[in-house]
């Protein structure tokens, strides 16, 4: 293990997918979220498959054996990356990015509900803490539907994010299942094959030709996303989860200021409070998982025959 290394390609991958979110609500004025996750989709797929070929992992890391375990995790994460791009356009960035934080805490439940897992109180008692954090950020958009029209639209984007991490939690469902028959290299692939697919459906519903400027913001969002990928998929390699994981925080610090900079976006203080309390939720379910691996470790050694 390189503890170092893999915290480095963790913000790696954090900064690239916080820059990706930029660049699509840099072009959200005028482009559609369908169209967007096309782009998104679409650009990825020569740096996978590059990324593929270098390791020598394009003949065996492209086998599958769960068609449709690919096609529903692609789905639903389609759906996730959709409402996600169509809240960016609705909403500031540090706030799309902070109920964005409601997925891993979904993950949780749904984890118990579908793969079986045991969730304890303390897990429990923290997903309720960050759940707190979440109403905190949402609270005032809900209640704006029946306000003036621009409220509304607000409302509307928070919507689409929180059922987005509704989505995203359940592509981790699925994602959990295929692991047990399927490379992580056609994980990544094929979710960016059937995405792009997907995403064609939306066609009808009001593509638009982009400028020479907006067409460079997509294909840049797509080539940091699949580089965003690569980079998340090798931090694991080269550090356990519960020292890496907690580094997704850091992506509210770079929203922040790619907010203000860029998009001229304060965040107020119900937004960083709402924030806070889902980070440390989030902080605390990861602490814990490490502490009762350790306690399954130590567990397994004692049950080593020494000799």
């Amino acid at each position: 293990m390189q503890p170092l290394k893999g915290i480095i390609l963790k913000l790696c991958s954090v900064t690239m997918f916080i820059t990706m979110a930029s660049l699509i609500k840099a072009a959200s004025a005028h482009v559609p979220a369908g169209e967007a996750v096309f782009f998104r989709s679409v650009f990825a797929l020569p740096v996978i498959f590059g990324w593929l070929l270098a390791r020598g992992d394009l003949r065996t890391g492209l086998k599958v054996t769960s068609p449709m375990g690919h096609f529903w995790r692609g789905f639903v994460g389609t759906a996730a990356m959709g409402m996600g791009f169509a809240g960016l356009g609705l909403l500031p960035l540090p706030e799309v990015t902070a109920i964005g934080y409601a997925a891993p805490l979904m993950t949780v439940i749904l984890a118990a509900m579908f793969l079986g897992e045991q969730v304890r109180l303390f897990r429990l008692a923290a997903v309720a803490l960050g759940m707190v954090g979440v109403v905190i950020v949402l609270g005032p958009r809900l209640s704006a539907f029946s306000e003036d029209t621009i409220e509304k639209t607000a409302a509307l984007g928070a919507m689409l994010v929180l059922t987005g991490a509704l989505c995203a939690a359940l592509a981790q469902i699925y994602i959990r299942k295929l692991v047990a028959t399927e490379q992580t290299s056609a994980i990544v692939f094929y979710f960016s094959v059937t995405s792009a697919v997907l995403s064609l459906l939306t066609l009808p519903f009001g593509w638009v030709v982009p400028s020479w400027h907006e067409a460079l913001l997509l294909m840049g969002a797509g080539l940091l996303g699949g580089l965003g990928q690569i980079f998340l998929t090798s931090a694991y390699k080269f550090a356990p989860a519960s020292v890496v994981a907690p580094f997704d925080y850091a992506s509210m610090l770079f929203a922040i200021i790619i907010g203000l900079v860029f998009f001229s976006e304060v965040p107020d203080m119900r937004t960083l409070i709402g924030a806070g309390i889902i980070i440390l939720a989030g902080v605390i379910i990861i602490w814990r998982e490490h502490q009762l691996g350790l306690e399954r470790g130590r567990a397994r050694r004692g049950m080593t025959p020494q000799g």
